[in-house]
């Protein structure tokens, strides 16, 4: 039984026909990681992708829309910080190593999409299997949210079938805060006593500091919500207007 579970659609497809079947002319896999004794064990790999689009063009306004609280993730699928260092809680197979490897190459070079992570690793999922959200933060990093562009969770579980559950946030930073100067009390009353006025006057003669907005938080451009049931040896593809994933397993 198909089991698909949406909370979004959206307007603009990330990839054209034809972008997909050029991106998707693969190439094997590499298995020299293979543990082929091993049950229900197999090759998973996870692209993330951004559309090089203006998000002010994006027909889906998202800003204001009400985000879930974050889950406590522990474990990190693709985590970079600031200076783009990355941690993982997984071993990750090299980029070239990968079966999406030569489609993530071919959608990079279009020059229409940036590649923001590209993992292939080796894992067994065994039926009944209840796998933990694996933590992603990946793309610009955000000065004013202090945070990355793309953030979430992707999580893997299996019961007769494997289901990727895709959970990504696609950020920008907020407007800039409003500056604007304190206005400042006169008064000409002629019952104001001279002492009143001598107060007056040194307050006035002190220069007004702007009152500083504090910096709004980061504004929302798409997201991603999704659980899509997957098959072995198929590509899968979610996305939305601005990021997209794709999604392959290889049973060993």
């Amino acid at each position: 039984m198909r089991h698909l579970q949406a909370t979004k659609r959206f307007s603009k497809p990330l990839l054209t026909g034809a972008a997909l079947a050029l991106a998707f002319t693969l190439l094997p896999a590499t298995s020299a990681q293979a543990q082929d004794g091993q049950k229900d064990f197999y090759r998973a790999e996870i692209v993330i992708l951004q559309r090089l689009v203006d998000p002010a063009a994006v027909e889906e306004q998202m800003a204001g829309k009400q985000i879930e609280p974050s889950r406590n993730v522990a474990k990190s699928l693709w985590v970079e910080d600031a200076s783009g260092r990355r941690m993982s809680d997984l071993k990750l197979a090299a980029r070239n190593e990968l079966h999406l490897g030569r489609a993530a190459s071919r959608l990079e070079n279009s020059g229409n999409y940036r590649i923001l992570a590209a993992a292939g690793w080796y894992q067994s999922f065994p039926p009944n299997y209840d796998g933990s959200p694996m933590r992603v933060a990946v793309g610009d990093w955000l000065t004013g949210a202090q945070q990355k562009a793309v953030e979430g969770h992707i999580e893997i579980d299996r019961k007769r079938y494997l289901h990727v559950g895709v959970h990504l946030n696609h950020w920008q930073d907020g407007p800039a805060p409003e500056v604007s100067a304190p206005a400042v009390a006169t008064s000409s009353s002629p019952e104001t006593s001279g002492a009143e006025k001598t107060s007056s006057i040194a307050d006035m003669a002190e220069k007004p500091q702007p009152v500083v907005a504090e910096p709004a938080p980061a504004e929302l451009v798409t997201w991603i919500k999704e659980t899509r049931r997957m098959r072995s040896e198929e590509i899968h593809f979610i996305d939305s207007p601005t990021i997209g994933v794709l999604v392959f397993f290889r049973k060993l």
